[in-house]
């Protein structure tokens, strides 16, 4: 039988538009119940796409430390995630739960 390649997914490859992003985002922080680490992967996944090193200039922060904390492997402090969320050209906001 013949193997059948195949080869890991990368989500940063298929966010190119700011619209795109935006609602990977937004799709992440509704599935993420409270896992800060999980945005901050998500997050992640959109500085790859736009390039780690612009993201983390536009953000003040070194590389190293920029790739730290959108890892997913802690949970990164608030003022780091809103000069990434700044550095993307994005906007978080909230709306009222409707339980």
């Amino acid at each position: 039988m013949k193997k059948t390649a195949t080869s890991r997914y990368d989500v940063a490859e298929h966010l190119r538009t700011p619209e795109e992003m935006a609602a990977y985002l937004e799709a992440c922080l509704e599935e993420a119940n409270g896992d800060a680490a999980f945005v901050a992967k998500a997050l992640g996944d959109i500085a790859r796409a736009k390039g780690m090193s612009q993201v983390a200039r536009d953000a003040g922060l070194s590389r190293e430390s920029l790739y730290k904390a959108l890892s997913g492997a802690r949970t990164p402090g608030f003022a780091p995630i809103l000069k990434v969320v700044s550095a993307l050209g994005l906007k978080l906001h909230a709306e009222a739960a409707h339980s």
